[in-house]
């Protein structure tokens, strides 16, 4: 169950975008987690290129995003026939880039059979209600944690280590029903806190990046990660996800990670 009065992660006021207390990270009481702002650079990037499916995303997180609000500005680089490539800017109020971002679009083509790799993921029918495996956070407000709903596959749980879970989180947007690529962002950037290698109190494992890549758009409201961390000596370390919806394999989604042990 949600433990949100809000419908959503953002409200508008006028052109600016501001957090609901859900859409807050852990680290922070003014900062969001990424996972709802990226979506919202998707939503941007998807009505700027309307006649091509959106198909890659890389998001370079500069500085915190702001809750207050912030805006999102794109450019659109390179439009083939085939093919076009984006550009997104999220800014705060005082003009500050917060994160930017690349984009892949390519064109529908034709509906032929081909051969394929069919990868199929967890049951959804089998898994049961847990927490998000990330609970602690350093500020007593409401947060992310409280704007999703979590199930595990048998087998599976909130401990550390390579982890399978499913997640449905609220719509981003106040009156909006989000599209399919926006829905799976939250999810998309939450892999380094799914397969964590130890928990909070004993590293920080900080993404300052998220790439998102899908072959086809996912048709449920209820999506997987299979996420794994690596986190070799030197404090450079990788989330790698498969991502699912409730028919099988979507896409990957891959983080670059900054792990530091807590002294």
């Amino acid at each position: 169950m949600l433990k949100t009065e809000y419908n959503a992660f953002f409200h508008q006021e006028g052109d600016w975008f501001v957090g609901n207390d859900p859409a807050r990270g852990p680290w922070s009481i003014d900062a969001c987690h990424a996972g709802p702002p990226t979506g919202l650079i998707v939503r941007a990037l998807e009505l700027r290129v309307t006649d091509k499916q959106l198909v890659r995303l890389t998001v370079n997180l500069l500085r915190p995003i702001t809750m207050n609000g912030f805006q999102i500005e794109t450019e659109i680089i390179r439009d083939g026939r085939s093919v076009c490539t984006a550009s997104a800017l999220l800014k705060d109020r005082d003009g500050r880039i917060c994160a930017s971002a690349q984009s892949l679009h390519i064109r529908h083509g034709k509906d032929i059979a081909l051969p394929t790799t069919e990868v199929l993921g967890p049951c959804f029918e089998d898994a049961r209600p847990g927490e998000f495996p990330v609970r602690e956070h350093h500020h007593d407000l409401p947060f992310f944690a409280d704007g999703i709903e979590v199930a595990y596959p048998p087998g599976q749980d909130d401990s550390p280590g390579p982890t399978t879970l499913w997640m449905r989180t609220l719509p981003l947007l106040e009156g909006e029903v989000p599209s399919p690529f926006q829905r799976l962002c939250p999810l998309a950037d939450c892999g380094n806190g799914i397969s964590r290698n130890c928990e909070l109190a004993e590293a920080r494992f900080m993404n300052p990046d998220v790439t998102i890549a899908i072959h086809r758009l996912p048709e449920s409201e209820w999506l997987a990660s299979e996420a794994v961390s690596h986190w070799p000596p030197g404090g450079i370390g990788t989330a790698v996800a498969t991502l699912f919806d409730q028919k099988g394999a979507i896409g990957t989604a891959i983080q670059t990670l900054l792990v530091e042990p807590h002294q």
